[in-house]
């Protein structure tokens, strides 16, 4: 029996081979991430690690980073060795073209140039190159000065030595991204500006010159006490009020050079920064647990050691960590990161190592400064009883909702087959609109819950807070489950739980702050397929004697593209809130099952839903500055 390629359509001539940076132009999103912003920004980061590890290891004092004019062109210059430009023996090529040409081509491999460096696989400015529509490298070296210019990662002309003699060395490379790649090639001046100022706290003794072309402004960084001037900076950022004066603060240089500073706050949550060879790792790793684990066996044996925990108190690392702000920056000679993107560290012999370090040196910090550890546990304990009388204050809520009509909310119009299958609760925004559903709705089957104002945001506010919150007691009684770990569906009173708010964007907003609540309290009634989002019109839309109601701007416009008849002038009227809809056009549009419109809440990454949520919804408002710097390109309209 003979098989014929032709028939499957599947033989050697479908293997696609990718030669040179090929790769990288095909699939940009696995060497930088993608091609939105953060990956744009992400090749100005390759280039300035490269400097930076110069720097790092002795060869560079200064780097300067110049953003021209244009906006989207980008020179970065330093005073280092320069990069090699004799002849490679393998590839016959300069070493510079070898280096902005072939993947896996650089001087971090064998360890005798650089003890650490941010960039380990020799990809970084291959990448770049790859990615930008021109790319210039001049290298000042052996008394002379080299030019070499490149589009799309292919060489545009030979390697030049330019006349006349130079004094000092160093590398300064001018790029500018390809438009066919990324939809947006202007640079965020602000994002550039920080990263440079992180770059010269973590890096104390170099120079970083940023020369903002089109701000007109020119910024020398320098910091002298290096992450300890950072930590003041990110305490002023948060608004952060410590507990005690000097922070803790330590530098190990060997086997691996840690420097850890940190200090605990009045603030409720925990902060802290990590970077490894430069490099920030914003989603942490092996470093971040070895530290996390050692600071907490130095405080327990604090603790026991002065035998300070209270009967009936029992202290968890949360408590421990609670208001605590700290800098963790990390040099090593084999870093292992997750992904080309280097935003988590991986090395599992590096978290012992720092376990071993930080026990030690944390113990012995509070046991010099006795005045300064009796605030820190005295902060600590009160962190523990806080959390104990939160849990407590749960738990009292749970006990309540065990469904009797007598204990349900006084403002809940409950319906009357509550129980039963079809059985739903609206939660309204407001007393107004409240009414006008409860007069609207069908009784037997439709309960209406009015919540008073913006809803709590739970992401941000304590377990006590929430659970002191009037609206979210109501909440969690009128739906009688009960909420966090000991919620059980057995008790849940109504088949659905329909989200209704207004059209507009103060309506999406207690949307937002309601799903964050359920998301994060009352997780399976989302999982059971039980939360639902209303869809209320924010226009009705007369043409002639039809009427069309739509959901939002972009509704309006396919109904007037799709219906308008060029003869009727169409009425357009704009609902300012559910409160001024007759019950019975909230019926016909929002709560009639036969012609309304509801969202179903489901969750398809969980750890992409969990980031996001706490990004857009916590306490660190740096994460939500960035959402913001990010998607304002994609933003046609904004309704304020």
């Amino acid at each position: 029996m003979t098989i014929a390629s032709k028939k499957t359509g599947y033989d050697g001539e479908q293997i696609v081979v990718l030669e040179g940076l090929e790769p990288v132009r095909k699939r940009p999103g696995m060497y930088i991430g993608g091609v939105g912003t953060t990956g744009l920004h992400h090749l100005v980061w390759e280039i300035l690690d490269n400097s930076v590890d110069e720097a790092m290891n002795g060869h560079a004092t200064e780097i300067t980073l110049q953003l021209h004019k244009d906006g989207e062109t980008i020179t970065i210059s330093d005073n280092g060795r320069g990069i090699p430009v004799d002849k490679h023996s393998k590839t016959k090529k300069s070493a510079l073209e070898t280096v902005l040409t072939i993947l896996h081509a650089g001087g971090k491999f064998d360890g005798k140039n650089y003890k650490t460096a941010g960039g380990l696989h020799g990809v970084g400015a291959s990448v770049v190159n790859a990615l930008s529509k021109k790319l210039v490298a001049v290298v000042r070296r052996g008394g002379a000065q080299y030019r070499m210019e490149f589009a799309q990662g292919l060489p545009r002309t030979k390697l030049q030595k330019l006349k006349g003699a130079i004094r000092g060395t160093g590398t300064s490379i001018t790029f500018s991204p390809d438009p066919k790649i990324f939809p947006r090639t202007d640079f965020n001046p602000a994002m550039i500006r920080q990263r440079l100022e992180i770059t010269s706290f973590l890096h104390r003794g170099i120079k970083v010159h940023f020369d903002d072309e089109i701000n007109k402004t020119k910024e020398t960084f320098f910091h002298e006490h290096g992450i300890v001037d950072y930590l003041g900076q990110v305490l002023k950022e948060r608004n952060a009020k410590p507990i005690h004066e000097a922070p803790f603060t330590l530098r190990v240089e060997e086997p691996e050079r840690i420097e850890v500073t940190m200090q605990w706050t009045e603030s409720t949550d925990e902060h802290l920064r990590s970077y490894v060879n430069g490099i920030p790792t914003g989603n942490g790793g092996t470093h971040e647990n070895g530290f996390r684990s050692g600071l907490n066996k130095a405080v327990r044996n604090y603790f026991d050691m002065h035998n300070l925990i209270p009967r009936g108190v029992k202290i968890a690392p949360d408590d421990i960590r609670e208001g605590l702000v700290g800098i963790l920056s990390l040099f090593i000679a084999e870093p292992q990161f997750q992904g080309q993107t280097k935003d988590r560290l991986n090395n599992a012999e590096v978290q012992s190592s720092i376990d071993g370090v930080i026990r030690p040196a944390v113990e012995q910090w509070m046991n010099n400064n006795r005045s300064v550890a009796d605030g820190v546990v005295a902060r600590i304990i009160a962190a523990a009883r806080a959390r104990a009388a939160s849990r407590a204050a749960s738990e009292a809520v749970s006990r309540k909702t065990g469904g009797k009509r007598s204990m349900l909310p006084g403002k809940l119009s409950d319906c009357l087959n509550s129980g039963r299958g079809d059985s739903e609760l609206f939660i309204v925004e407001g007393d107004s609109a409240g009414g006008s559903a409860k007069q609207g709705r069908n009784r037997n089957n439709q309960a209406i819950l009015p919540l008073r104002g913006k809803v709590l945001n739970t992401e941000s506010a304590t377990l006590k807070k929430m659970m002191e919150n009037k609206e979210i007691q109501d909440l969690v009684t009128a739906i009688g489950c009960g909420i966090g770990p000991k919620m059980d569906l057995a008790g849940l009173r109504y088949d659905r739980i329909i989200l209704l708010a207004d059209a507009d964007s103060d309506g999406h907003h207690i949307t937002t702050l309601l799903l964050t609540f359920f998301y994060r309290h009352m997780p399976q009634l989302i999982s059971d397929g039980r939360l639902y989002i209303a869809l209320p019109p924010l226009f009705r839309i007369d043409i002639g004697k039809q009427t069309y109601w739509a959901a939002d701007e972009e509704d309006r416009a396919r109904i007037l593209k799709e219906h308008g008849d060029g003869r009727s002038k169409p009425e357009i009227t704009r609902f300012k809130g559910l409160g001024e809809m007759m019950p019975k056009v909230l019926w016909d549009t929002t709560l009639n099952p036969e012609t309304r419109r509801l969202l179903k809440v489901e969750v398809d990454d969980q750890l992409e839903t969990d980031r996001v949520i706490s990004d857009l919804m916590g306490r660190d408002a740096s994460a939500r500055f960035r959402f913001i710097m990010e998607s304002a390109e994609t933003a046609s309209e904004i309704d304020v």
